[in-house]
């Protein structure tokens, strides 16, 4: 299976949290999987990093990058396609994200299984829950 994980599952399996449950680590460590990470999620941790929405996770981006490939992970750049598509995914009431609806977009483009953490993302076909 090819999957993108979010930005959360990102954080939670680097950092081993209890949160990211049993099936999503076997999913993301079963070896017949490739795990995608788009460069969003990068972008985003940046982001919450600068302005102290993640102070329990003050890793240097470079760092998560080595880490991830080391892990096997296979990094996405983000390109125009995921952004045009952009457009195309629906807005939910409570959760209007722009950086989860991109890393929607480009599961959606790339033909992957998204695997995310968020409570509020509505389960469609090829995405997952952590749970």
């Amino acid at each position: 299976m090819e999957i993108l994980i979010d930005t959360q599952v990102l954080i939670w399996f680097q950092i081993n949290h209890p949160n990211l449950g049993k099936t999503a680590v076997r999913l993301i460590t079963d070896p017949n999987n490739t795990i995608y990470v788009s460069d969003i999620s990068l972008y985003e941790i940046a982001i919450k990093q600068t302005i102290g929405k993640l102070a329990d996770f003050n890793v240097d981006i470079r760092d998560i990058v080595t880490v991830g490939k080391e892990d096997g992970f296979n990094f996405i750049p983000l390109n125009h396609d995921a952004i045009a598509s952009y457009v195309n995914i629906p807005l939910h009431d409570g959760h209007r994200d722009p950086f989860d609806r991109l890393i929607i977009a480009t599961a959606k483009m790339s033909g992957l299984t998204l695997l995310y953490a968020s409570t509020v993302i509505p389960l469609t076909e090829s995405i997952l829950r952590t749970e």
